[in-house]
């Protein structure tokens, strides 16, 4: 892999945070990237340490093995039409992470080639994205470097194209309900007298602890809260207080209804 070469087409929010992770873990070295936008200030950030700049996509796709289509789900099309010519079938693998095109949206423009669907989080950044990938026209050793890829950057699971939707709102957009939450623990732990700095570490690491004793040991969360559930004590009181007002229903409902919204789109 550290002889394959890279290119992000657009660096927004998802595209930076790719780059970041494959410096920081050293998955790719800085010299087999190539970044293209249209703004200066990211090509300035990634030059400093070392990657491929340019304001031409093209060049991009000539400098690469693997393409990521980071740009805005709007300039997809446009951006697949203007490096079509420069696009090799048989050498090339193009991942998109851009949310709502299908690969059917790709395929109409760059024809059949190995095409890989993601959708990471913005926790690629730090290594820990949930990271679900859907595919057509692939190898087995594409498929192997693709999730070998992104395991390097957070979990990572193939999924069938026609669950990206829930896949996009349960991993996606479920990281802004999960920080929800953690704002709402820090409002009642300073509520309680700790400093917002404080009630925000014992919020996290608790939430980051309740997540890893669920992927490590497989779990069912009612398993793991019962342990720590005990007659007439506190956590119970607490647990039926916020069912009482629907803390359940409404994150279902929350769910179903950005599902919903995703799929009128």
């Amino acid at each position: 892999m550290n002889q394959m070469k890279f290119a992000i087409i657009g660096t927004g929010n998802m595209g930076s945070a790719i780059v970041d992770g494959f410096l920081k873990t050293g998955l790719i070295p800085a010299k087999n990237i190539f970044v293209t936008d249209q703004r200066p200030q990211p090509l300035e950030y990634f030059k400093a340490k070392g990657v491929g700049t340019s304001t031409n996509n093209s060049e991009a796709v000539e400098f690469a093995d693997v393409i990521i289509i980071a740009v805005k789900p709007h300039f997809v099309k446009t951006v697949l039409t203007e490096i079509k010519p420069k696009l090799s079938v048989n050498r090339q693998i193009l991942i998109s992470i851009a949310g709502g095109i299908t690969i059917s949206d790709i395929e109409e423009v760059t024809g059949k080639m190995p095409i890989f669907r993601v959708i990471p989080n913005t926790a690629i950044a730090i290594q820990e994205s949930m990271t679900c990938i859907a595919d057509a026209y692939t190898s087995k050793p594409q498929q192997d470097l693709v999730l070998s890829i992104f395991d390097q950057l957070g979990k990572t699971v193939f999924i069938a194209e026609d669950m990206m939707m829930a896949a996009t709102v349960l991993g996606s957009c479920g990281t802004a309900y999960a920080l929800r939450y953690l704002r709402a623990s820090m409002e009642g732990g300073i509520e309680m007298g700790f400093t917002a700095e404080l009630a925000k570490t014992i919020a996290s690491q608790t939430a980051l602890g309740a997540a890893k004793i669920l992927l490590q040991s497989g779990n069912h969360p009612e398993a793991e809260i019962d342990k720590v559930t005990t007659p007439k004590g506190i956590t119970i009181a607490g647990l039926n207080e916020m069912e009482h007002n629907g803390f359940t229903s409404s994150i279902i409902k929350g769910l179903l209804k950005a599902f919903d919204v995703r799929v009128k789109k």
